[in-house]
């Protein structure tokens, strides 16, 4: 009852108000849950009363977790709400964030439609069927099939074991909420932008729907905003006649002199659009931000704003212990500022469309993304059947139309590990490309290969036709010997000798040691040998580790295990950091620090000098370093703080001498010197620390240790 009269205020609030904007109210409390495993919801009448037993959740929610962890079929989700009646000409919308797998939704019995995809988002208009007292049920299936995506993997089927990798939460994933609109609104910005010389090309391609029955005259405002918050442009209006239905409107301006994104200066600029009708009344308003960049590829090397870059990162599943698929804020931004200070500069983030807070993250943060859709390990019979090519298709559309304009996303994925050497493979990648091209021209298209050694002429994989190569690759694991791995990236460049190429998959399960211990030793091995042979070779311009964490899964685990969590992560299931996370993180640091101590009048040290130097291009990661901050500080054994210091580096292109100095009281016997290499975005680049210690009489005996070597127990 409590969410009940929540929701009343809350309507009382925002629709009592006289303004015509739109407006947004969020539906995340006062839910019921039950499963519904004889499937009879339907039919004993759940869409129009809420069953007995029903249990209360909160939503975003997935029910794999708790009582129902194993849960695979049909689940039921209930809302009772009361609305005021809404100003004459309203238009009410139903949005859903992002529901696990296939729903269908009603409202006061009525049945609105259905979607099917668990990672985006979709909406419904209500308007004919809402009432004062309302009554919403929704019905979810999260069963995997043959033509779902994701689906069963048919290339699994010799080893009887068709599933897909990671977990089916079921639920409603993702925040629901409703939207209020008067005659018109602003449905999406389609925003795109071009450097040229000094200024930047911007085009604004603006989707607007009448939503009344009769012809509206309009103005459209667009107001554009600087990273800093000044207005980048002036203002700009465009009269509109807007028929009932869809409508579009393009505006495009330029900005002199514009602040570019990139991987340390990730500058966001914000164009707000603003829908005003003959009277001068607001009727909607969005508000979406977008950067300009650079992103090309030439010579087989990636360019940042004209700059070369390699870059590194890793994988991460939308998944945790208590949250499932079904994640807070705080886990995302947990498990994303830890990944950055891992020094994550390139990700394919994972199999599946992601949170927006995701995409907020890596555009505050610079790093770039290449988003996929969850077509894992389809044979060429289901990437050659057209039920399966429509759902690839709406899915792609949807993640381009709710992601389009993050600057941090520079290519899109079609699919992971499927069949692409076959006639209808490629026939698949080929389709995908040419709709991609349709509605997002200027990014990059490509797919993750796991097939490239078995080939026998380029021609055969549609790799060929793709913008670069992504290739999965499991040496030292699936693939065979680790030994074999310079053969089989020296066949790449022999068979594609003009493509770029990213190792978008590498690491190793623990499933391939007796237990977690001997696997993150192969872990730490793997990674420090193999970015070894992929800097030796610069047409890889990135390599992506899978994983961050463990995950859950039916498939991978230890022997006898149908069930668990893979262990595949720098850290484990409960984020508990393994060896592998500190010798990733020292391998993938972009710079070097060098120092050491200068003794004083009293045998202990009282200054330190040394060097900072970024890595070199022939390196993997490396990048230019514009505007890093070195700081250090020194302490006593008291932990008393005896000096520090701050210095900024235009840029680190030649080595760049450090230093410092502090007064002695005569007494110390244990110093401790951290001298940091800070990104302009406050992440960690590079550490050094240095101990300090007195151990016999006179100061002749000095133990020091230096942070960035990192020891794996044997």
């Amino acid at each position: 009852m409590k969410a009940k009269c929540v929701w009343f205020l809350i309507a009382i609030i925002s629709l009592a108000a006289p303004a015509f904007a739109g407006t947004r109210i969020m539906m995340n409390d006062g839910w019921s849950f039950k499963v519904d495993p004889a499937s009879e919801g339907e039919r004993s009448g759940w869409p129009s009363q809420m069953p007995a037993g029903a249990e209360r959740v909160r939503i975003p929610n997935t029910w794999n977790i708790g009582p129902n962890e194993d849960y695979e079929g049909i689940a039921w989700y209930f809302l009772n709400f009361d609305a005021l009646s809404a100003p004459p000409g309203s238009h009410i919308e139903l949005h859903f964030g992002a529901t696990f797998y296939k729903a269908r939704v009603w409202l006061n019995g009525t049945e609105l439609g259905s979607h099917e995809g668990g990672y985006t988002e979709y909406f419904f208009d209500i308007t004919p069927v809402r009432k004062r007292t309302n009554y919403l049920a929704v019905e979810i299936d999260n069963r995997p099939g043959v033509a779902t995506i994701p689906g069963l993997a048919m290339r699994l089927l010799s080893t009887k074991n068709i599933w897909y990798d990671w977990w089916h939460y079921g639920g409603i994933v993702r925040d629901v909420w409703l939207t209020v609109n008067q005659s018109a609104l602003v449905r999406r910005q389609q925003i795109r932008t071009k450097i040229e010389g000094q200024s930047a090309d911007v085009e604004n391609h603006l989707n607007v729907e009448n939503v009344s029955r009769v012809p509206i005259k309009a103005r459209l405002r667009v107001t554009v905003y600087s990273p800093d918050g000044g207005a980048a442009a002036a203002p700009m209006e465009q009269p509109l006649t807007l028929a009932p239905g869809k409508s579009v409107a393009d505006i495009n301006f330029q900005i002199a002199s514009p602040q570019l994104w990139g991987i340390d200066h990730p500058a966001l600029y914000q164009m707000r659009a603003e829908l005003v009708d003959s009277k001068g009344r607001l009727l909607d308003e969005q508000s979406a931000t977008f950067g300009i960049r650079s992103i090309e590829i030439r010579d087989r090397h990636l360019l940042v704003n004209g700059e070369r870059v390699r870059l590194s990162g890793m994988t991460r599943h939308e998944d945790s212990p208590s949250e499932g698929l079904a994640e807070t804020q705080g886990t995302i931004l947990h498990d994303y500022d830890e990944m950055k200070d891992l020094q994550v500069t390139l990700t394919r983030p994972v199999h599946y469309p992601q949170n927006p807070l995701v995409l907020d993250f890596a555009d505050r943060n610079g790093i770039l993304f290449v988003p996929e859709i969850p077509v894992w390990q389809f044979s060429e019979a289901q990437l050659s059947d057209p039920n399966v090519i429509a759902l690839a298709k709406q899915q792609m559309r949807e993640m381009i139309e709710q992601a389009g304009n993050h600057p941090s996303i520079f290519a899109w994925s079609v699919c992971n590990e499927s069949e692409t050497f076959t006639p209808g493979g490629r026939a698949y990648v080929k389709q995908m490309k040419e709709m991609i091209r349709e509605i997002d021209p200027d990014r990059f298209v490509t797919f993750a290969d796991d097939h490239l050694l078995d080939l026998t002429a380029p021609e055969e994989s549609a790799s060929f036709d793709a913008d670069f190569i992504m290739m999965n690759q499991y040496f030292g694991s699936w693939a065979g010997p680790a030994s074999d791995l310079p053969k089989a990236l020296d066949k790449v460049n022999s068979f594609f000798p003009q493509k770029m190429v990213i190792i978008s998959e590498f690491g190793v399960a623990g499933v391939f040691a007796r237990n977690s211990v001997e696997g993150d030793r192969k872990r730490v091995e793997i990674i420090r040998t193999q970015l070894q042979e992929f800097r030796k070779r610069d047409w890889i311009a990135g390599a992506i580790l899978w994983c961050y964490q463990d995950y859950k899964s039916h498939r991978n685990l230890w022997p006898g295990l149908t069930e668990g969590y893979v262990d595949h992560g720098l850290v484990d299931r409960n984020w508990q950091r393994r060896p592998s996370f500190f010798v990733w993180k020292v391998e993938n640091a972009p710079a070097v620090i060098e120092a050491d101590w200068n003794s004083g009048p009293y045998s202990q040290p009282d200054a330190f000098s040394g060097h900072v130097k970024r890595r070199p291009e022939e390196f993997l990661p490396s990048y230019p370093l514009h505007d890093y901050r070195l700081e250090w500080e020194v302490r006593d054994q008291y932990n008393t703080l005896l000096g520090s210091g701050k210095t900024t580096f235009t840029d680190l292109e030649q080595p760049q001498s450090i230093a410092g100095k502090w007064k002695l009281k005569g007494d110390e016997h244990n110093l401790s010197l951290k001298i940091r290499l800070v990104r302009p975005t406050g992440f960690l680049a590079a550490e050094k620390i240095l101990n300090w210690h007195l151990v016999a009489p006179g100061g002749q005996n000095v133990q020091q240790m230096d942070s960035t070597r990192i020891a794996v127990p044997k």
